[in-house]
């Protein structure tokens, strides 16, 4: 891997072959974007295993929101195990509760399902009631890898500093900055020394549309620069 992290969103193999021939160090694997992303099947994994090296970071999200039932929650277990069988070489998850906090019992115990392989806490953080209790309390969980956000629900434009004061305190090498990200905020946020970056609809024409090589190449230009 480069001095900067570029993982991509792929929904299917098209995707990710796509991404690792523009440069991309991983990926991420969702399915239904119209949701925001949720748990891919494990066949995708599998397919994208046999076409692809990079890491697939996959998704475990059953709903639109960031809550998640005790029902719900069994089946994201069964389905991490699933996933891990199919190639998954981490996940992507993350809860709050109705007061929107961190709801660490649903995450600890996903964190134990996916064990020992590493995870990212997805922006769920962002929307939490109070976003610098969130970050708090998302730092104490275990085996944490990565965070990924945009600093904001609204995007990384307005989250810009919400990721500087966590930079400063010390977490910028925990974040992958992502949701609505711009090229322009890229040596933005090398400054605050954040070296990990997410992105989406940004190296496709649509979410209908596959990912463009070419797109993904000019990312990893940009933070190879």
């Amino acid at each position: 891997m480069t001095g900067s992290l570029l993982e991509v969103i792929a929904l299917d193999v098209r995707d990710a072959v796509a991404a690792e021939e523009g440069g991309a160090d991983r990926l991420e694997i969702v399915a239904e974007m119209s949701a925001d992303g949720l748990t891919p099947a494990p066949e995708t994994v599998a397919a994208i295993s046999k076409e692809c090296t990079l890491p697939q970071m996959v998704m475990l999200r059953s709903n639109a929101g960031f809550t998640v039932s005790p029902e719900e929650l069994d089946r994201l277990r069964r389905s991490a195990r699933e996933l891990s069988e199919a190639g998954a070489a981490g996940f992507v998850f993350g809860f709050l509760d109705a007061e929107g906090a961190v709801d660490r019992g649903a995450t600890e115990a996903l964190i134990h399902a996916v064990a020992p392989l590493p995870w990212t806490f997805h922006r769920a953080v962002d929307c939490a009631a109070d976003v610098q209790a969130g970050w708090r309390a998302v730092r104490l969980l275990p085996n944490l890898a990565t965070v990924l956000s945009a600093g904001s629900p609204k995007g990384v434009a307005s989250g810009l500093p919400i990721l500087r004061t966590r930079a400063e305190a010390g977490d910028g090498a925990l974040i992958m900055a992502g949701g609505g990200l711009r090229r322009e905020h890229v040596p933005v946020l090398h400054d605050y020394g954040i070296k990990a970056f997410h992105v989406g609809g940004a190296v496709r024409e649509s979410w209908e549309s596959p990912v463009e090589r070419a797109r993904v190449a000019e990312w990893r230009r940009l933070l190879d620069s």
